[in-house]
């Protein structure tokens, strides 16, 4: 397989959202929306749908492989400490890089979220302004500066 890098082909980043706080959706969404670089981003709200997301099952048949998962640490139906587990334990998806967007600013969550390979363990901030600069960091980071692939044959 050879890899390829989203940059050089000018194609569109595939980011999973885990989100199950629409108001977040929204304004994750809404920034998604207005940058200049060409984004899918999913949706996914709970942790099952997440999974089935990723090994293209059920209403998921034929999803992409997303470039970046961006995954809440508490959601319903499972957590996102089992998705990651799932996410590092598959060879098929452990070099996903797996952002960890979550309102838990837990010690024991945190390591836990380390220890299962997250790439990074951001806290939501309540301020409006604050949630937004975190969104626009990893947009930067993530889809400016990183370089990310494909991970498709061609």
């Amino acid at each position: 397989m050879k890899v390829l890098k989203v940059k050089t082909l000018n194609m569109p980043f595939e980011i999973l959202l885990v989100e199950d706080n629409i108001g977040d959706v929204e304004l994750i969404k809404e920034f998604f929306n207005d940058v200049e670089i060409k984004i899918n981003l999913h949706v996914t709200v709970d942790g099952e749908e997440a999974s089935q997301f990723l090994c293209h099952e059920g209403k998921f048949l034929g999803s992409p492989r997303p470039n970046i998962i961006i995954l809440d640490w508490n959601l319903p139906k499972k957590s996102g400490s089992e998705v990651l587990k799932e996410i590092k334990n598959n060879d098929n998806l452990k070099n996903i890089p797996v952002i960890i967007l979550t309102t838990s600013n837990a010690e024991k969550d945190i390591l836990q979220a380390y220890d299962l390979h997250a790439n990074a363990y951001l806290v939501k901030p309540i301020d409006f302004d604050e949630f937004m600069a975190i969104i626009k960091s990893i947009e930067h980071f993530w889809l400016r500066t990183v370089t990310l692939s494909t991970n498709k044959a061609l």
